[in-house]
């Protein structure tokens, strides 16, 4: 057990998989009171017994985050109740991803994908982040994505929306860190859990040719960004994007 974020409260959405997961147990890792939130209860349950095993604190809530701001409102609520009061940490995780082409996307499909990965988030945030600022210190961590700043050919909703995360991590910086909260992102390039699908594996591959990496990433190495993000070794970070993408983004390795 670390202690990097002892004594702070976490709460993850979107902590039942992959990225998610990965953060909640990091959190916990290092001393964190974590919630685990998503929709299903027995991923949770799994999740909140691996923390335990290894002496760390965690409680499950589910939430089904549908862009209602009521569905984001019950999650603060109960999360800080299950925190006693205090949640000193906000990660934005909990996303969906449609691999429709622009042609094929119906406006039913358009709205479900602003919902959870847009809406849900404003609303979760605005019910968090005021309590932070009234306190004088907190972290908020969104996730964003490399295809928000490098166009592919498929997936151009998705990628707008991790766009508006982006945005408004600068937003909410210049709204909310003069009063003490912390708020950035981490854009993650390609990641994939160990266990994944030899076709998505394969995918995951083929979309990290010619960076330095050369390959996908682990949850794990958003996860270590996340802790730095939520702790005080982050104090003067505001606003920013950290890009933990294997270079996606900002290199091309030449002939390779």
């Amino acid at each position: 057990m670390g202690t990097r974020l002892d004594g702070k409260t976490a709460l993850v959405t979107g902590a039942t998989s992959n990225i998610g997961r990965a953060i909640a147990i990091s959190f916990a890792g290092e001393g964190a009171h974590v919630v685990v939130s998503g929709r299903s209860r027995e991923r949770g349950a799994e999740v909140v017994a691996e923390i335990r095993a290894t002496g760390g604190q965690a409680e499950f809530v589910a939430a089904s985050l549908d862009g209602s701001a009521q569905a984001s409102r019950d999650l603060a609520t109960e999360a800080n109740r299950v925190l006693g009061g205090r949640i000193d940490v906000l990660v934005n995780n909990a996303g969906i991803y449609p691999g429709a082409s622009t042609a094929a996307t119906d406006e039913a499909s358009f709205d479900e994908v602003y919902a959870v990965n847009v809406k849900a988030p404003f609303f979760l945030t605005a019910a968090i982040a005021p309590s932070m600022a009234e306190r004088g210190d907190g972290s908020i961590i969104n996730l964003g994505s490399w295809i928000a700043r490098l166009g592919i050919p498929v997936g151009a909703l998705y990628s707008s929306t991790k766009g508006a995360m982006e945005t408004l991590t600068r937003a909410w910086a210049a709204e909310f860190g003069p009063a003490g909260v912390r708020v950035n992102a981490i854009s993650p390039g390609v990641v994939r859990e160990p266990a994944a699908e030899t076709s998505v594996a394969d995918l995951a591959e083929t979309m990290m040719r010619g960076t330095p990496a050369g390959q996908s990433g682990p949850p794990g190495a958003i996860a270590h960004a996340a802790v730095y993000l939520a702790s005080d070794e982050a104090t003067f970070v505001h606003g920013t994007v950290i890009d933990v993408d294997g270079g996606r983004v900002g290199v091309a390795v030449i002939g390779q």
